[in-house]
Parts: structure tokens; sequence; C-alpha cells
């Protein structure tokens, strides 16, 4: 069993049995697991970050109509399938986000996005496994307020790594 499959079964366990799983508890009753894509090297990456000279705070809007505020961080690269992608890393107090809807979205991924936290290395690099992408907790339960991925995180390409779209069985 690889690190990730023993990841995903410690988060399944949680969202099953623990008191502060996003899931009601009609969900827990018939909760069986979250769907993942198969583990995917080609989406763990080590990028270049350009830095962005205006790190300005924006307002991130969230699905219960609150704001968040982040600073854009940075802008990446990288390949999917031969075709070139560009997402922008946030920041604030409690560290890097990022936000991302690619093109399977409302149909194999949570049509609001999913998240990550990337990983800062040295030199303007960052870590960033999207076989680590998760739905925010919004996507199991209306009740969270979650951030909405803004415009420029949304990809025209597939992000076949990570969470799937959650389904209630």
């Amino acid at each position: 069993m690889s690190e990730l499959d023993d990841f995903r079964r410690e988060k399944d366990e949680f969202f099953g049995r623990h008191p502060q799983s996003p899931l009601t508890a009609e969900q827990k009753r018939g909760f069986v697991g979250l769907r993942y894509f198969p583990e995917n090297d080609a989406l763990r990456l080590e990028v270049q970050v350009i830095p962005l000279i205006d790190e300005k705070p924006m307002q991130m809007q969230t699905t219960t109509g609150d704001v968040q505020v982040y600073a854009r961080h940075g802008k990446f690269q990288f390949q999917v399938d031969g075709q070139t992608a560009e997402l922008t890393i946030f920041r604030n107090p409690n560290g890097y986000f990022l936000p991302f809807v690619d093109s399977l979205a409302g149909e194999e991924t949570y049509p609001a996005g999913r998240y990550l936290e990337p990983e800062a290395l040295p030199g303007n690099r960052f870590f960033v496994d999207f076989n680590l992408a998760y739905n925010p907790y919004c996507a199991y339960n209306e009740m969270w307020s979650c951030p909405i991925t803004p415009a420029e995180n949304r990809l025209k390409v597939p992000i076949r790594a990570g969470e799937k779209i959650f389904h209630e069985e």
C-alpha cells in the first residue's frame, strides 16, 4: 500500500466516524468512502513560481456570501496531457492556498473546484501534488463556508488526480 493509499484510508475513516467530519449524521450512515482518481505521478510537480509584484489583498467570495482575504503570491505553468496550464497560488497568514477548477467540473470533479496547500521550497519553487487535491467541506454539507475559486484558476484541461465529486450512496 502506498503512502497516498494510507492517507486516503485515514481520510475516509475520519469522514465516516469523526465528530468533526463535514458529513451529516445521515450521510455518515451510508458512507463507504470518498472516490478518488488513481494515483498520477505526472501530476506530482515541483514548479517554478513567478512572484507577483502587486500583492494587494483581494477578497475571495465564499459559498455562504462571506469573504476571505488573500494575496496573489505567484503564478506557475505546467503541462497536462500536452497542454500548457497556468495557476495562481494565493497566500494568507495561514499559508499558501491553491484553489482550482478543471474541465471535469460538474461531471467528475466538484463544480466549485478543489483545493491544495502547495509546499514552499527554496528559490520561488513549490511542490504541488494534485493527487492530494481535495473537495472543500461545502461539497459535502452546505453549512460550511468555502472560498470560491477565482476565474484565473479555472482550467480548460482535466486534472485526473485527487478527489472526485462526492455522491451520496
